[in-house]
């Protein structure tokens, strides 16, 4: 078993069918769980140390968070609508319920100030769509710097439609130097139409070698401490879907990237191309069945 990919239910835990936390991953920061609730039903859980974003992959619930409450009207699923979403401080208390059940994810990082409990709107989600060709991909950046305020998280979502490659160019952020910030990342991925997709992630330089090269399906995850990663390759059929979960240890919540130098060049090739007309995928209206 390839120890950077979690495969769907490998580290459920209850009412969490995902649990990543910095202590299982290796690192410092970044965190994600998934809960998956019955209808009718609640789970209660304390921050602790992390900041918290309750985001809905599928179904609506009421957040609860130190006696404020935030009612989320989420989506049918992520190929169907950007949602909205609740941030939940470090040293709080959490209760999520759902009257007709679904999943939630839960993006955290490691805080070390304490800000506000705030409701996230759909319609204040900037929705950029990003690359060209058959590199174009949608990003719903929720809980960006320039975004959303934070303490330490970053966190986005990638809709790729089939036969697209999205985190491309391949990039990393694994050092602290001018241009590049140093970022644990997790990718969250669900396939539509329960297909497959592909992640790469490979060597960046000396003591930060992998070799990750990953069918993966709705519910996997593949963790990356460092090295390049991308692409993201969606296969003829299926929309691919993943959410992106960062922190790092640097001072300032920046989210700056470095390409490999031996790809960087099909960045210059975007500008003769157009958009996949396919794009958006998702607004914040809500997709008809």
């Amino acid at each position: 078993m390839n120890k950077f990919v979690v495969r769907h239910g490998d580290t459920a835990d209850g009412v969490f069918d995902l649990v990543v936390t910095p202590e299982s991953a290796g690192w410092g920061y970044s965190s994600l769980r998934v809960l998956d609730l019955p209808a009718g039903g609640s789970a209660t859980f304390a921050t602790g140390e992390d900041e918290t974003v309750v985001l809905p992959l599928s179904g609506s619930c009421v957040v609860e968070v130190d006696g404020e409450t935030f009612e989320l009207a989420g989506r049918r699923g992520v190929f169907t609508r950007v949602t909205d979403f609740a941030y939940a401080p470090r040293d709080a208390r959490v209760t999520v319920s759902s009257a007709a059940g679904g999943r939630f994810a839960l993006p955290a990082a490691r805080a070390t100030r304490r800000l506000p409990a705030r409701y996230g709107p759909a319609e204040g989600v900037q929705v950029e769509l990003r690359g060209a060709g058959q590199s174009s991909r949608q990003v719903n950046n929720f809980c960006t710097p320039a975004a959303f305020e934070a303490d330490k998280l970053i966190a986005v979502e990638v809709l790729t439609p089939e036969s697209n490659w999205s985190s491309y160019p391949p990039h990393k952020h694994d050092e602290a130097r001018e241009g590049e910030a140093r970022l644990e990342e997790i990718y969250y991925f669900e396939v539509a139409d329960g297909g497959p997709g592909f992640q790469r992630v490979y060597t960046s330089g000396p003591g930060r070698e992998i070799d990750v090269c990953a069918e993966v399906r709705s519910g996997d995850t593949v963790l990356i401490p460092h090295g390049w990663h991308g692409p993201s390759m969606a296969t003829p059929g299926y929309h691919l879907y993943y959410l992106n979960v960062m922190a790092g240890p640097d001072p300032e919540r920046a989210w700056l990237i470095c390409d490999d130098p031996a790809h960087g060049w099909v960045r210059d090739t975007w500008a003769a191309q157009e958009i996949d007309p396919r794009l958006p995928l998702t607004t914040t209206t809500e997709a008809s069945q």
